[in-house]
């Protein structure tokens, strides 16, 4: 196991099929986000914080879209059998004891949104000697660097005001998805030969 993509090829590009699994599983997991984020989008705005659901669902967009060009595709029959696990783990799962049906499935959303984006470091993964003007190497780098961005306003609703009376429960919520994606991509990036460096 390796803690990084490779070996890569005499250009340093990294090889076709790592490429394929590693962006179907940012696809799978970005495209549920711009989904929830889509459906989650009122008509009509009445707080300031529903402003950054649009930002962010455009910010999803734009990854899922980048990734579908800059890929070297290959076919991989286990995505069949993958693609539903992580499609089933994106569903939503609202928080309890909130009366709140509509701020509950947020909450739901916001946490698996700060952990796609706090949990998954897809940059982290390249070697050194990757080649800098390769598209696949390029689009890791700049969904890493969106991530920080979004992950900020994530934080800023998770910990806002309106939330204070649920903070516990909010923070049992975000631990247990990024518990659970983790374990997605940890188990993704083993059945590449990749293992996650820990930290």
């Amino acid at each position: 196991m390796s803690e990084f993509l490779g070996p890569l090829d005499s250009s340093g590009r990294v090889p076709p099929q790592q490429q394929t699994r590693v962006a179907a599983f940012l696809i799978s997991a970005h495209g549920a986000l711009a989904r929830r984020f889509a459906f989650a989008l009122p008509q009509q705005m009445k707080a300031g914080w529903q402003t950054e659901l649009n930002a962010q669902l455009y910010r999803e967009a734009e990854i899922v879209s980048l990734l579908m060009r800059a890929v070297s595709w290959v076919f991989d029959p286990e995505l069949l059998i993958l693609a539903a696990s992580w499609e089933a783990a994106w569903l939503p799962k609202p928080m309890t004891g909130l009366n709140d049906n509509v701020l509950a499935l947020t909450i739901d959303l916001a946490s698996l949104g700060h952990a796609v984006h706090a949990a998954i470091r897809p940059a982290a993964l390249l070697p050194e000697n990757a080649a800098a003007g390769d598209a696949f190497v390029m689009a890791l780098r700049r969904i890493e660097f969106e991530s920080g961005r979004t992950v900020q306003a994530q934080i800023l609703f998770l910990k806002g005001h309106d939330l204070l009376p649920y903070r516990d429960a909010v923070n049992a919520a975000v631990e247990e998805r990024h518990r659970q994606v983790r374990g997605l991509w940890d188990a993704m990036l083993k059945g590449i030969g990749v293992a996650r460096a820990k930290v």
